[in-house]
Parts: structure tokens; C-alpha cells; sequence
């Protein structure tokens, strides 16, 4: 039988709970691509799914779109460039995982929560993505290598 961890049990209100965990659900995963079109096209064909939102972020350096997956969403990158973050990544990498995205109620929050647990940010202050969401980044040698956005919850 799985050992419950400490909190997991806690009688919490669902806004304490958020609050209290910091991650309140996965966002999206990002991929980086080189043609967008191309892999949107090849998610189209073969898993039947469009996008919902596809947007040009310049200060990203990105073209985005947004293929919703249950109530998270797949985010198919391709760089406006190749000296943008995601262009340098194709560049070392190739296409492929490039970030996930956890939900946040207050990004305000979780920024002060890690800096006091001397986490490693990207982002000091909360910054605008796509679809107009504060988002911030945490750098992947703070914890397993891997990109971690943050995106705050928003009321619309």
C-alpha cells in the first residue's frame, strides 16, 4: 500500500490547499519546433486536434499554439529566431520537450516561496506569456534539469 505523505491528508479549504502546495495543476508541456505549421499539421492528422489559441509572443521570441489535452494543453513553440531562448535550444537540442508549466494562484506567492527556499529563478518578477497570463521561469539546474514555467490562474 502507498505511503500518504505528510499534508496530503490535511482537511484544507481548495484555496489553502493551492496556497499551501504552490502547484495547482499542469498547465501545458512545451515543445520546441522548427516548423509550427508543420506540427500542427502532424497533430491534426494524427491525433484529431486543433488548437485553440496560436499567437506570436515577440517578447518570448515565439510563435505559440495551444492544443488543449484534458484541461492542460500541449504548446508547439517555434522561434521568431535563432538567438531567441527556443531558437539556441533547437539549435543544442533539436526539437523536443522544452519546458513544463505548472498552474499557480498567486505567482506572487510561489516567486516569494521559492526565493526563500533559495531556489534558482530565471524570472525575480512575474513577466506576460501568451494568451496575456503572468508567467515566470525557474532555470533547469535548480531542480532535475528541467525548464519550469509558472503560470498564474486567471479569471477569465
Amino acid at each position: 500500500m502507498p505511503q500518504m505523505l505528510p499534508g496530503a491528508g490535511d482537511s484544507l479549504s481548495p484555496l489553502q490547499y493551492a496556497r499551501h502546495v504552490k502547484l495547482l495543476n499542469l498547465d501545458h508541456v512545451a515543445i520546441a519546433v522548427a516548423d509550427l505549421d508543420a506540427a500542427i499539421a502532424g497533430y491534426r492528422e494524427r491525433y484529431r486536434v486543433e488548437p485553440i489559441y496560436r499567437e506570436r509572443v515577440e517578447s518570448q521570441g515565439v510563435e505559440e499554439a495551444m492544443i488543449p489535452v484534458g484541461g492542460s494543453f500541449v504548446q508547439l513553440l517555434e522561434p521568431l529566431g535563432p538567438e531567441t531562448p527556443v531558437g539556441r535550444f533547437l539549435s543544442k537540442n533539436g526539437e523536443g520537450l522544452h519546458h513544463v508549466a505548472y498552474a499557480v494562484v498567486s505567482i506572487e506567492d510561489a516567486l516569494a516561496h521559492l526565493a526563500g527556499t533559495g531556489a534558482r529563478l530565471i524570472d525575480t518578477e512575474p513577466r506576460i506569456g501568451g494568451r496575456g497570463t503572468r508567467i515566470a521561469f525557474v532555470h533547469p539546474a535548480d531542480l532535475g534539469g528541467t525548464l519550469i514555467e509558472l503560470v498564474e490562474l486567471s479569471d477569465d
